[in-house]
């Protein structure tokens, strides 16, 4: 049995274990996943502290900062790209820069913020300004529903699931063109899943059963939208399968959903890790062997 820790849903971390553990890809693959679901502060704190040997929502700057922090860990192979946004039903705020002195609910704890941070400094925003109020990953589409704050920093599959609900609600793009002028690559890997260092030199059979597992998962819900989209739906939060089927039939758009080994992305790999340097979110470059090599 192999233990995975990973977000609570709505999470992208969520969204593949879920189909896994219906279709049985694991026990396919001749492997036992036991996927447990936390909270992201949980989540760093317990697979940081390497209570756990595989983390399922292993972001690509969260597992730099834990190198940095003395951890050993390696990232495996990608899942999602990066999509974030911001949402808003407060005509005062157009842009990112329009954020200043107003609230803003976020999971200050995950990956997808300290992403935002780049492409609002990019815009001008200085988040020093902005009164952050940190929520869970379920909490967000709440408040964003609720008004409570102005402002509401989220992504998939909780953006598609809060637009349905709410289609009035008013979106702030990033400008991804900015990534790409500045880092001379479009790749953005976002997050995957990633091991302690130790537990994956050890295990390569493993590695290999686990990545061929959510590559099955994956192809799976490409090929079957509508059934996948029931499967998932369930493990929502007032999850709805037409919103959840249309965002796999449009995945380029913001799902994102790509499945490839940690060594193929390599580019987009280091840009984000310039990026969080950029921000103050890393003070230094992580080692190499955060990419992990053992999928070629």
């Amino acid at each position: 049995m192999i233990k995975v820790v990973a977000f609570k849903a709505p999470s992208l971390g969520a969204f593949l274990p879920a189909v896994i553990k219906d279709r049985k890809l694991d026990t396919k693959n001749g492997i036992d996943l036991e996927f447990t679901y936390a909270t992201p502060d949980n989540y760093n704190s317990e697979f940081g502290a390497g209570h756990y040997d595989v983390g399922g929502s292993a972001a690509v700057l969260s597992e730099a900062l834990r190198t940095q922090r003395g951890a050993d860990v390696t990232y495996l192979f990608n899942l999602f790209d990066f999509y974030g946004t911001v949402v808003t039903s407060d005509p005062a705020i157009k842009g990112l820069s329009d954020l200043k002195g107003h609230t803003l609910a976020a999971a200050t704890g995950t990956t997808n913020y300290a992403m935002f941070a780049w492409f609002a400094k990019q815009a001008g925003l200085d988040l020093k300004g902005v009164q952050t109020q940190n929520q869970t990953t379920a909490g967000l589409s709440t408040m964003a529903l609720t008004g409570r704050t102005d402002a509401t920093q989220l992504w998939e599959p909780a953006y598609s699931t809060l637009v349905a609900k709410k289609p009035d609600v008013r979106t702030i793009d990033l400008d991804y063109a900015a990534w790409n002028s500045s880092f001379g690559t479009a790749e953005i890997p976002y997050l995957g899943v990633a091991a302690q260092s130790s537990w994956a030199q050890k295990n390569p059979d493993k590695v290999k059963a686990m990545y061929q597992t959510y590559k099955d998962a994956a192809t799976w819900v490409t090929q079957n939208p509508k059934e996948a989209a029931a499967i998932i739906a369930k493990t929502i939060p007032g999850g709805d399968v037409k919103v959840v089927q249309q965002l796999i039939q449009e995945n380029d758009k913001r799902l994102r959903m790509h499945v490839t080994p940690a060594s193929d992305v390599t580019a987009g790999m280091m840009a984000v890790f310039k990026a969080g340097q950029q921000t103050g979110y890393l003070t230094k470059q992580p080692p190499n062997s955060i990419i992990y090599g053992g999928l070629k």
